[in-house]
């Protein structure tokens, strides 16, 4: 199998010269250390330490972080490359980059001075790596219903609860947790040696395997006030929703890498693959899947762009760009990898191809991040919204343009 990356392939219409280099870094970057080990990691279920190491090292965990406090301060759009880059390549190993670049991307929101003096230079050279743990298992898309406790114990303040699926909470050395206080859901940093904090690796996963996910208990921890994150009761509503708005747009840039993934995987077992005496790449079924595969890659790719442009112009359409580049992307994830695995036959479904991690890793790309129902409500709202004045018959609905 050739696990390599086929640079041309990954171009990027119209981009600077910046993120063309950017792209080529990369790309570099993933070729040597991640693409030819992703299937052992996978099985493995493991996430090397020496891997997390070298990210570090070459400044990709710091990329988004501002150059202030020691990170690489580039645009979303660089970000968004690098997430479909490792992506492409392992699933997981771009959730790594989407927690901590979350976790550190609330602290540049919504952190105190001191919080950003302490934490960001960490985060952005990899000291510390970052996990948010904010669902439960009965809080997950509801997240204002959390049920880890956080209350007031003279100075400090005590946390009880239970956190579940948490990606790379099993070696993250921060955590953001959202619990609920008198005032209601509230955010607060705690550092991994806190007494009472404890984690438990959960494996055998549908995909995303290497993620090092895991629970989390908190059993009385202790956090001083200067780790309280935002305000008291906002805890979801501002910082936490910052997060994973983040993470909803390097999910989405992940699932463009999962769909050229499958579609340089098909083409490539198409051309070599022979039935009824010709390759199955002149059958006009399996045209059609790799055609919708292509199709749905080049619109996904289009969206993420479209909504790392808003991002980085800081314009208030940003939000609504990101579900929907998260909710097409990721549904799309999930078809091109079920058709490249059909397309794959028996081999598909045998660990000697990488079909079945890709459709693994996409069924989980529906569920993170805002689940693809939680996306169609939300979308909803957001036409609800643009098209209020439009009237049922005869009204004009032009685009508009933010």
């Amino acid at each position: 199998m050739n696990t390599g990356l086929a640079p041309e392939r990954l171009a990027l219409e119209h981009l600077a010269a910046e993120h063309l280099a950017a792209q080529s870094e990369f790309q570099e970057f993933v070729e040597r250390h991640i693409a030819p080990f992703a299937d052992e990691f996978h099985r493995t279920q493991r996430t090397p330490p020496e891997l997390v190491r070298t990210l570090a090292e070459r400044g990709l965990l710091g990329l988004s972080i501002s150059k202030e406090f020691g990170g690489g301060g580039r645009d979303a759009i660089t970000l968004g490359i690098l997430a479909g880059t490792i992506g492409r390549a392992c699933s997981s190993i771009r959730s790594l980059l989407t927690v901590h670049t979350m976790v550190a991307h609330a602290i540049s929101r919504w952190g105190s001075r001191a919080q950003k003096e302490t934490w960001l230079p960490k985060l952005a050279t990899g000291e510390c790596i970052g996990a948010l743990a904010l669902s439960e298992p009965n809080a997950g898309s509801d997240a204002k219903s959390v049920a880890t406790r956080i209350s007031s114990d003279g100075s400090d303040w005590r946390i009880d609860g239970h956190k579940s699926w948490i990606t790379y909470g099993e070696t993250a050395t921060l955590f953001l947790v959202v619990g609920r206080t008198e005032e209601g859901p509230t955010a607060f940093l705690v550092e991994r040696e806190t007494p009472g904090l404890s984690t438990e690796l959960i494996t055998d996963l549908i995909g995303i395997r290497a993620s090092m996910t895991a629970s989390v208990r908190f059993d009385g921890c202790r956090v001083p006030e200067k780790n309280l994150l935002g305000r008291r009761g906002l805890g979801v509503s501002q910082v936490a929703s910052t997060a994973l708005d983040l993470g909803r747009y390097t999910v989405a840039w992940g699932c463009v890498g999962i769909l050229e993934a499958c579609l340089e995987a098909s083409i490539a077992y198409a051309n070599q693959r022979e039935t009824f005496g010709s390759l199955i790449k002149e059958h006009q079924l399996i045209r059609r899947m790799i055609s919708n595969i292509f199709t749905d890659f080049r619109a996904a790719k289009l969206l993420c762009l479209e909504a790392g442009r808003l991002r980085d112009a800081k314009n208030p359409g940003a939000l609504e760009a990101a579900s929907v580049a998260k909710y097409f992307a990721s549904t799309a994830a999930v078809r091109a990898a079920s058709d490249a695995l059909q397309i794959h036959g028996a081999n598909g479904c045998s660990a000697d191809y990488p079909l079945q991690r890709y459709l693994g890793d996409a069924k989980i790309m529906e569920i993170i991040e805002g689940s693809t129902q939680i996306q169609q409500v939300t979308l909803a709202e957001y036409a609800y919204h643009a098209y209020a004045g439009v009237r049922s018959r005869g009204g004009n609905a032009p685009w508009r343009h933010r």
